[in-house]
């Protein structure tokens, strides 16, 4: 049954009621011979409660809103067997997300290639979702980060160096704050050495599809009769090739803008394709993990768009921190310079990010 506590609904059999700082994972012993009977619906409830925490920071296409509020059963629907199948073993529920590739190679929207205070506030804002979580499951949730970076450092203009300073960075960011959420997983781990193009070759090998598919499926996409498998690849590839136009965009570049826009269409196909074989991957071996995507998706999508900061829209990694009156929110790097805002450095004299 459920019992309000601090003015929220806490559930109490097997462990999930923490309010005495006991550990988690005991579980009560004569609850724990009454497993079996316990009532489904309200496992499924818990599961929808967890669920309403993390979709009230989700991010959907533009005209989704328009047709889909919170709650929605066709939202909940793909996720709810994992989320049912982890509280039924009274374990964390556990969530996957592809992000964190590495910081844009434009230094108009950056500070350099190194994690800085964005980074620091959305991991703490990642880990702080799965605190909230566990104030109504006390087994809580863990939030593994697929960092994409080296899956697609060549086709974007990243340096293989700076993908691995910012991902040991990253790491050392989550020890330092000690968010014990958050774990990170990258395709440095699956192999020995550096020979990063034989890794990207290897993941295509295994999970990469003919770029000839991929192009089908955009142009079909355009159609508003098309499937939605079809107009997800056509608006991610729109998306795609807008980011990598941005970052192309810096004053000293030799390219026009039609150069650009046209090299951006074209890297665009391959960028979509590493990361879809990088999804497949993450797929095949954490199937017992919800899925988060830092880019939109649609309604009922096996993935759920979720923000990385309360206040802003973009990534940490394609701008800069601002504290704007105690306020953090993230903006490209010529923007908090045109608004006069102070650059502040860190302890090892590395700027940090901006404040107005």
């Amino acid at each position: 049954m459920g019992m309000l506590v601090n003015g929220q609904y806490s559930y109490l059999f097997f462990g999930i009621l923490n309010t005495q700082n006991q550990n988690p994972y005991m579980l009560n012993k004569e609850i724990r011979h009454n497993t079996c009977s316990i009532n489904e619906k309200l496992v499924r409830d818990i599961a929808y409660d967890i669920l309403a925490n993390i979709m009230q920071f989700r991010i959907t296409k533009e005209d989704e809103s328009m047709h889909c509020s919170m709650p929605c059963n066709s939202c909940y629907e793909p996720h709810i067997s994992k989320i049912v199948n982890s509280i039924e073993k009274s374990e964390p529920i556990l969530f996957v997300l592809p992000a964190f590739p590495g910081k844009s190679p434009n230094p108009q929207k950056v500070l350099g290639p190194l994690p800085d205070m964005a980074e620091r506030y959305s991991l703490q804002f990642l880990n702080d979702l799965c605190k909230s979580i566990q104030k109504i499951y006390s087994p809580g949730a863990r939030i593994l980060i697929c960092s994409d970076g080296r899956v697609f450092s060549n086709v974007i203009g990243m340096k293989d160096s700076d993908i691995t300073s910012y991902q040991k960075e990253l790491d050392s960011i989550i020890r330092k704050l000690e968010l014990t959420y958050i774990s990170t997983f990258h395709l440095d781990q699956l192999y020995g050495g550096d020979d990063f193009e034989s890794m990207r070759h290897d993941l295509m090998k295994n999970f990469g599809k003919p770029i000839s598919l991929l192009k089908e499926k955009v142009s079909r996409g355009i159609n508003e009769h098309g499937s939605r498998e079809d107009k997800e690849a056509n608006r991610m590839y729109r998306s795609i090739t807008k980011f990598l136009f941005e970052d192309s965009l810096y004053p000293g570049q030799p390219k026009s803008r039609t150069e650009i826009q046209k090299d951006a269409k074209k890297r665009a196909y391959s960028v979509i394709q590493l990361s879809n074989a990088w999804s497949d991957f993450i797929a095949q071996n954490f199937p017992e993990h919800v899925r988060l995507s830092i880019h939109p998706q649609t309604c009922g999508d096996v993935k759920i768009g979720i923000k990385l900061s309360n206040e802003s829209s973009i990534t940490p990694w394609h701008g800069v921190a601002l504290n704007r009156n105690g306020k953090i929110m993230f903006v490209k790097r010529f923007e908090a310079e045109k608004l006069k805002a102070q650059l502040v450095y860190d302890e090892n004299a590395q700027p940090d990010y901006y404040i107005l």
